[in-house]
Order: structure tokens, then C-alpha cells, then sequence
């Protein structure tokens, strides 16, 4: 059982942590504010790379990275995690600015043809057979296991 002195001296520091948790609120209007310069620091960059190699991440891998680490910067000053909705918000924009022609090929799958198929699933369906066979036939004679 905690001593009733120890709970008055308590509740300060409860209250002291609890006004700096709302001092330290999202400042949402600044990150939006800062955040479009991460952008515009990542558009002069990609004017070196070609945009048929837009797709390449090879290209531009170090750019990007500046520009997520941009982003993550004027996120924590203005006292907001990174990634939160707002800023994956813009970074979002930011890829369909400059990603959006590089969607992925779509595989096509196709059947293998009927001879392969059907070894395929009659190979299975026999040595399960001939399993239960073989086990039933031990079962019924039962001078093999003694």
C-alpha cells in the first residue's frame, strides 16, 4: 500500500508531465508549410535524371533518400511523427508527380500443358494409393510385426 505522501508528491509531476504533452503537439500548418520545400528540393533533382529512367530506382536512389529524410526533418520540428497521414499525404503526391507511368508487368500465368497436368496430379493420387494399400496389407498380416 503506497503511503498518502507519496501520492501528493505525485500528482505534480503527473501534472507537469501532463502540460508538456500539450506543449508538445503536432503543429500541423508548419510541417504543411515546410514540407512542399522538401518537394521542390526533390523536383530540381530530378531534372538530372532522365525521365525515362524515372522507373530506375538506381538513379535515383540518394535523391530520394534526401527527400524522405527531408520530410522526416520538418516533421519532427514541427513536433509531428513521421510518417503521419498528412505527410504520406504529400509524399504520395510527390510519387504520382513523378511515378505514376511505372506500374509493374503483370505476369501472365498460363497452364502447363494436358501431358505435364494430368503427370502432375496422377503421380500423387497413385503413391497415395499404393500407400494405403501397403498399409493395409501389413495391417492384415500380423506376422510381419511381431
Amino acid at each position: 500500500m503506497e503511503a498518502p505522501g507519496c501520492r501528493r508528491q505525485q500528482l505534480p509531476v503527473l501534472l507537469l508531465w501532463g502540460a508538456r504533452q500539450q506543449t508538445n503537439r503536432c503543429n500541423e500548418s508548419l510541417m504543411l508549410e515546410k514540407l512542399p520545400a522538401c518537394g521542390k528540393s526533390f523536383e530540381e533533382l530530378m531534372k538530372k535524371v532522365d525521365s525515362k529512367k524515372w522507373c530506375n530506382l538506381t538513379e535515383f536512389i540518394m535523391y530520394y533518400d534526401n527527400f524522405t529524410q527531408c520530410t522526416e526533418r520538418e516533421a519532427n520540428k514541427a513536433r509531428c511523427f513521421w510518417p503521419n497521414p498528412l505527410a504520406e499525404g504529400f509524399i504520395t503526391g510527390i510519387h504520382k508527380q513523378f511515378f505514376s507511368n511505372c506500374t509493374s508487368e503483370k505476369v501472365h500465368w498460363e497452364d502447363p500443358p494436358d501431358e505435364i497436368l494430368i503427370t502432375l496430379i496422377l503421380i500423387p493420387v497413385m503413391l497415395t494409393c499404393a500407400m494405403i494399400t501397403l498399409v493395409v496389407w501389413c495391417s492384415k498380416r500380423s506376422d510381419i510385426l511381431v
